[in-house]
């Protein structure tokens, strides 16, 4: 049975949230930002436990905010209230409050820390059918890679509302960190490895994704697009292709040079511009080769297929200066 104190608190944290996520949704627009404006059902289990943190911490935070001024004012010096008893030095009832009330807390969240950490294992698929896209990170942009549909984008991924997305994930260059904040957590991803993070949108949006591993002179405009859109939208997008542009070992050589989205895109012959690149997948093994190269027979180094294992080169200023 909940107590009055349960959903006093609870009120009172809802509250400062709502006003603190009306805040970033105003700063945000158009892209969503923080799981404060929850699109799926991973940032809507964040956003819960961090609902159930506060209210729990308002157990001991409203005491002491109340508590201290009615204190300072009963006891005051010029007209002090109460008993003195000088002989006074221990009290069951306040050892107890003082050690038990925490121990019971820090109790409490750590249930709660289990539960979500379960709920929210990135490796747990959300349901049947998911969109499977692969994803590699570089410097400093994002490549991904729908084989189903064979097509690849660059810094935008599409996503059907209401359908599961398993992200599969690796880096060809150094230890790289994805989060799309509105819809999941974030993961780690390193060279020559994979990992994985699943997640649903359950409402359409457009969201930011970033890598929170600095890496490098462009780190800050390593972002990208989320847009969660309908099925039939998503069917309609994936069914046009990737247009001209194919993404071969030698568009991927260029893709992969140290450099920003605007300066990939002049790179490649594109108009200039900061629009994602949208490519028609030249073979269905990209993702596979980027992974394999890292682990050639005996250990040695690739270093001409798919760009080979080493630091980007490029002839040019990194982007950014």
């Amino acid at each position: 049975m909940k107590t009055p104190i349960f959903w006093v608190t609870r009120v009172i944290a809802g509250a400062v949230l709502a006003g603190f996520a009306a805040d970033v949704a105003f700063a945000a627009q158009p892209l969503e930002q923080s799981f404060l404006q929850p699109m799926g059902p991973i940032a809507d289990e964040q956003f819960a436990h961090l609902m159930r943190v506060i209210a729990i911490s308002m157990v001991v935070i409203l005491p002491v905010l109340i508590g201290v001024p009615l204190i300072l004012w009963r006891y005051r010096y010029a007209k002090p209230r109460g008993r003195y008893a000088r002989d006074w030095d221990f009290s069951p009832k306040l050892e107890v409050a003082m050690w038990g009330v925490p121990m019971l807390i820090v109790l409490i969240l750590g249930g709660w820390l289990w539960y979500s950490t379960g709920k929210l294992d990135p490796y747990k698929t959300l349901g049947p059918d998911p969109v499977q896209v692969q994803v590699i990170g570089l410097d400093w942009k994002w490549l991904f890679i729908y084989p189903q549909e064979g097509i690849a984008t660059v810094d935008e991924l599409v996503v059907p509302v209401g359908r599961p997305v398993q992200l599969t994930l690796t880096t060809d260059t150094v230890m790289q960190s994805l989060l799309i904040a509105p819809l999941t957590g974030q993961i780690y991803a390193m060279p020559g490895m994979t990992t994985q993070l699943n997640f649903e949108a359950n409402r359409t949006g457009v969201a930011e994704g970033e890598n929170t591993q600095f890496n490098g002179t462009s780190f800050g405009r390593q972002k990208f697009t989320v847009r969660a859109i309908e099925p039939d939208d998503y069917a309609a997008w994936a069914a046009q292709g990737g247009g001209a542009l194919t993404l071969d070992e030698a568009t991927y050589s260029t893709l992969r040079e140290r450099s920003v989205l605007a300066d990939a895109r002049t790179d490649l012959g594109l108009a200039a511009g900061t629009e994602p690149i949208v490519m028609t997948l030249g073979q269905a093994d990209v993702f596979d080769q980027i992974v394999a190269k890292y682990k050639q027979p005996g250990g040695a180094q690739a270093t001409t297929t798919w760009g080979g294992t080493g630091l980007p080169g490029s002839d040019k200023p990194e982007a950014g200066q």
